[in-house]
């Protein structure tokens, strides 16, 4: 049997304002808060997950509470921006004008790879896009319904990651040889004098399979901050093709977290040469495990290890205040 990946599951990165950033994504962007939890490895930080209506693998931003997190510094081995779907040209139009309306930063449109995009960062200064899916490759997120966003021109998922390196042949090895991903084009660097920007893609195509490796010999290494991405997650479909990766990465003799149960979904985290962080994750069990659908997000939800700490954890949090 050969092991192939569904495409990116989620992106995780980290803000220094967890109240602003939830505004950010749900008033502004229209996505649904359907996790309110923890940092399973620092439980007195809250992770807070954004998707579609129901919490579909591969719509969904998840952000680290890091409140002392500084700025950050621009460069090499980094996950340089994020992207999100929307289904046409119009909706860049929408994007535009609501956008000026409520004053987030953004380029104009223009073409990469084909696809129209538009540029557009947060107030911690996360770098991400809309891009343009004609809907032929992974199937659209279901859009949540937000006062102000005809459903039409709705976020439908995550489309795509950039990769930022200074050498990038290591990470292209490990995506074709080891991820099965393949590279599928290339389009002209945004900056002048440096290479082409490459495209990978996995599963049944289209943005939300990418990686979009961009070589650049002009930056030093990123030092990470607020808006910085901490990893990038690539979908596995089952448990039983979770398995058969951990015996594949082990077999290779790669250096890996080992398997690591999140409740909401099975991980393996894997540090690749230029120090990207990529980790595997099961479509299954889904955020509804211990929440209804209609109630995604509305308290704070610990995985069963955690249950019996409840009282020391949500002393250990600050008030959060998420109207």
């Amino acid at each position: 049997m050969t092991l192939s990946l569904g495409g990116i599951h989620h992106v995780s990165s980290i803000t220094s304002h967890i109240e602003r950033n939830h505004d950010f994504f749900t008033r502004i962007l229209g996505m649904r808060l359907v996790k309110k939890t923890v940092n399973q490895d620092s439980n007195s930080s809250y992770h807070l997950f954004y998707a579609d209506a129901v919490g579909t693998p591969g719509t969904d931003m998840t952000y680290f509470d890091i409140p002392i997190a500084g700025r950050t510094y621009e460069g090499v081995s980094s996950i340089n921006n994020t992207a999100f779907r929307v289904k046409s040209d119009e909706a860049l139009d929408f994007w535009i004008t609501r956008f000026d309306e409520l004053g987030v930063e953004h380029g104009e449109i223009e073409e990469r790879f084909g696809r129209k995009t538009l540029a557009f960062r947060d107030k911690d200064l996360a770098r991400f896009l809309l891009v343009v899916d004609d809907g032929t490759g992974i199937p659209y997120g279901e859009p949540w319904e937000v006062e102000g966003i005809p459903l039409q021109f709705a976020i439908v998922g995550l489309g795509g990651v950039t990769f930022t390196l200074r050498k990038p042949q290591a990470t292209e090895k490990i995506l074709t040889d080891v991820f099965g991903f393949e590279k599928i084009g290339t389009y002209p660097s945004l900056v002048e004098g440096q290479p082409d920007i490459i495209v990978y893609s996995t599963a049944e195509g289209g943005p939300a399979g990418e990686v979009h490796i961009e070589t650049r010999l002009d930056l030093p290494v990123e030092r990470p901050g607020r808006g910085s991405v901490h990893h990038v997650a690539f979908r596995i479909s089952t448990f039983e093709e979770y398995d058969q990766w951990m015996e594949k990465l082990d077999a290779l003799g790669f250096s890996t977290s080992g398997k690591v149960d999140r409740y909401y979904f099975r991980s393996i985290y894997y540090r690749d040469p230029n120090g990207i962080l990529i980790e595997l994750a099961t479509d299954k069990p889904g955020f509804d495990a211990d929440e209804p659908m209609e109630a995604l997000g509305a308290g704070l939800a610990l995985p069963p290890f955690l249950e019996d700490r409840r009282e020391e954890i949500e002393a250990g949090l600050h008030p959060l205040s998420l109207d």
